[in-house]
Formats: C-alpha cells, structure tokens, sequence
C-alpha cells in the first residue's frame, strides 16, 4: 500500500469531500484522516489516504481531473521520524488580535523543540471590549527534559494579554 497526503482548495459548494471521496473509492483507496474546512468562501484541507501501489497512477490521473472544481495536488506519504522520548501537550492561547501573532506564537514552539500535530486558530470579535480576539489551539510533542513552565513564560512574554493553558495529555 502506498500512503498519499492529497491537499485540496476550491470555491466552496455542496458535494466537494463526496466527490474526492468517490475518486478515492473508485480506486480502492482508504480515506485514513482529514482537517477539512471553509474559509472565507474556499474549502480547503489535506487528506491522507492509502492505495495499492498499481492503483496511484489511475489515482492521481482522475484527482487531476477534479481540475476546475477542486484543485487536488497529491504528496507522497513519509513515515514518521524515529524520535526519543518525548510528551504530548495542548497548548491554547487567548488574547488581543494583532498581526504576526501566529509567526511569534511558533517561533516560541519551535525554540522549545515542539513538533506541532496539529494546530487551529481563529479570529472573533470582543465581546466587551471591542476589537478582535486572536485564539488557538495546538497538539503537540516535545522531549520529556522539556521545561514547561518556561513555554508558558516565553509565550505569556510575546505581549502582556496572552492567556495561556498548557496541559499534559
């Protein structure tokens, strides 16, 4: 089997994640994990699926032909690097809007040696006070030795209105 990472963008509307999945079933492809989402009218994401070898190329001529709907543009699937050990967190962080936040936000995780597994965020407005709230969500791993209480305080230190919540999964 051959596993493929398959990102996808286009205008969003009804029948989108059917018809991949149609194309991938058409194959015998198993769709294994997906972050779908529409944003600001386009639907986007990145799928992970796996098929028989002889079956990639049937596979990745049909995606292509999803053209003008979907733009589908496929990856080959790696395995996951050998790591020491290491621990999973989520991290969630709150406070003012302002642009470049997500840039300093991962330049801290990276500093700490943080591998993201996933991370979401969002834009809302302030309910009280006005303005717009920044908010994210992450999973992560980091080595055992790493210093927790030191992430929080490097993130906290990117700007005074940051709450943050560290937690050991």
């Amino acid at each position: 089997m051959t596993t493929l990472i398959l990102t996808v963008a286009g205008a969003d509307r009804p029948g989108l994640v059917s018809t991949v999945a149609d194309v991938v079933a058409a194959h015998g492809g198993n769709w294994e994990n997906s972050q779908l989402a529409e944003l600001a009218g386009t639907f986007a994401g990145v799928i992970e699926i796996s098929v028989a070898d002889d079956r990639v190329a049937a596979l990745r001529s049909d995606l292509d032909a999803l053209e003008g709907m979907l733009a589908v543009t496929v990856h080959a699937g790696a395995d996951a690097p050998a790591s020491g050990p290491a621990q999973r967190i989520s991290i969630s962080v709150l406070g003012n809007d302002r642009a470049g936040i997500v840039r300093e936000i991962s330049g801290v995780l990276s500093a700490h040696a943080l591998s993201i597994e996933s991370m979401t965020t969002q834009t809302r407005d302030a309910a009280m006070a006005g303005g717009r709230l920044f908010e994210s969500s992450v999973t992560a791993t980091l080595p055992v030795s790493a210093d927790l209480e030191a992430l929080r305080a490097d993130i906290e230190r990117l700007t005074h209105d940051l709450q943050v919540d560290i937690t050991v999964l």
